[in-house]
């Protein structure tokens, strides 16, 4: 089982490895800069190094980048996409350099574009950058509050059949509950997964962001609760995590830290619900 959380940098990115490592993690994500500011990624050789040789050594992998939240990749401004295309690729890039799998990003908002506005420059702006051999972008799905794209499967699917690039797909559980898919009974997980299947198709689905949510279904609220603990639950919850067609997908989790509970209660909650099945 490949489960792990977004774990910090701070002091050097190898450290991010030890870190995993102390949460009870196998796989995981990390920014690479402070993902509120246009920054690019500044790791030294011997840095990126260190992370390969103890990530090899130590994980079982993926790791994966997340973008910065800045990156808007749907945006009708010209200032805005040029600065979100000079940004992934440095995620790119950097992705490269570490023996990084994956980049992670959020489509974004059209903001006036019109949704299938939006799509398109989304699709034309991944197929401006350069993809180093051996990294993927993932799309991630949205909440899909106001403008912002994602939220539904076709929009995903869309931007997929859009792109030259060989793109692929990240969930994560509580943007698709708060977007309206059901996963918080055992049938609404099965009814989720197909749907998926049938618009976007599983072999697409590359990592998951296993998160419960503090809101209602459909409400477009993005917070995340800990594991079984939220509005999914843990009927929904224990199905995802045993459900045949998703059991090989890596878990990356992005829970809350509160009510002492850090990553590896959670972790450990998503060990538990696996071995229970």
């Amino acid at each position: 089982m490949r489960v792990g959380a977004h774990v910090s940098i701070a002091g050097g990115i190898d450290n991010a490895v030890g870190r995993q490592l102390d949460v009870g993690g196998n796989c995981g994500q990390i920014f690479t800069t402070s993902p509120q500011v246009w920054a690019h990624p500044e790791i030294d050789a011997e840095e990126a190094e260190r992370f390969r040789e103890e990530t090899n050594e130590k994980l079982d992998g993926p790791w994966v980048i997340h973008s910065s939240y800045l990156v808007n990749l749907c945006t009708p401004k010209d200032d805005l996409r040029e600065k979100s295309i000079a940004s992934m690729q440095a995620e790119l890039d950097a992705a490269e350099r570490l023996g990084v799998e994956f980049v992670n990003v959020h489509l974004g908002a059209h903001t006036g574009a019109g949704v299938d506005g939006g799509l398109e420059n989304a699709a034309s702006a991944l197929d401006a950058l350069d993809v180093p051999e051996g990294v993927t972008i993932l799309i991630e799905s949205d909440a899909g509050s106001g403008t912002k794209l994602g939220g539904e499967f076709d929009h995903l699917a869309r931007v997929l059949e859009l792109s030259e690039q060989e793109l692929d797909v990240c969930v994560d559980t509580a943007h698709a509950f708060a977007a309206g898919y059901e996963l918080s009974t055992a049938e609404g997980v099965e009814e989720t997964v197909a749907e998926f299947d049938d618009v976007v198709g599983l072999e697409r689905l590359r990592c998951i962001h296993l998160n419960d949510s503090k809101h209602a279904r459909g409400t477009n609220k993005d917070e995340h609760a800990h594991i079984g603990e939220g509005l999914i639950g843990e009927e929904g919850m224990e199905t995802l995590i045993n459900h045949p067609e998703l059991r090989e997908v890596p878990l990356v989790l992005e829970t809350p830290t509160e009510d002492g509970r850090s990553y590896e209660w959670n972790i450990e909650r998503v060990r538990q619900f696996r071995a229970g099945a």
